[in-house]
C-alpha cells in the first residue's frame, strides 16, 4: 500500500504523515529539502534558479518513487512528484519566474519519467476539509 499526502507548504503534510505512519505501522517517506543544493540560491534569485530547483526536485522524487515501487513495505509519502509539475513548476512559469523554454523542457522530462511511475494507491490532500478515517 502506498499512501501519498499532498498539500501546500506548512499545511501539515509532515505531521499527518508521521501520525499515520505511527498509527498504521507504515514506513514514512518525507520530503528531502535539507540536502537540496539549489534551495538557498533559489530563494536569493528565483528567476535564475527556478528551473534548476525543479529539476533537482523532479529527480529526487523520481528516485523516491522508484524506491517506493520496488519496496514491499507499506508507505506513507509526504509530497509527490505530481505537485512539482502541476503546482510548483506551473506556478513558477505563470509568475514569470521560469522561462517558457525551460518550462516546456521540464514538462517533457516529467512526461518521460511518468512512463515509469505507478500512481499511489491513495492520494489525500491535507488542505481540503478532512474526512475521518476510522481504523
Amino acid at each position: 500500500m502506498h499512501i501519498a499526502i499532498v498539500g501546500n507548504i506548512g499545511a501539515g503534510k509532515t505531521t499527518l504523515t508521521a501520525l499515520l505512519a505511527n498509527h498504521l505501522g507504515y514506513e514514512p517517506k518525507f520530503e528531502l529539502v535539507d540536502t537540496n543544493p539549489y534551495l538557498e540560491d533559489f530563494y536569493n534569485d528565483m528567476k535564475r534558479w527556478s528551473f534548476n530547483l525543479q529539476i533537482y526536485f523532479l529527480n529526487s522524487r523520481f528516485k523516491q518513487v522508484m524506491e517506493i515501487q520496488n519496496s514491499r513495505d507499506h508507505i506513507i509519502q509526504d509530497r509527490t512528484i505530481y505537485e512539482d509539475a502541476y503546482i510548483f513548476a506551473e506556478n513558477l512559469h505563470e509568475m514569470g519566474l521560469m522561462a517558457s523554454r525551460d518550462y516546456q523542457n521540464y514538462l517533457s522530462i516529467f512526461d518521460s519519467i511518468m512512463a515509469f511511475v505507478k500512481a499511489p494507491d491513495l492520494i489525500t490532500d491535507v488542505t481540503q476539509p478532512l474526512f475521518f478515517i476510522f481504523i
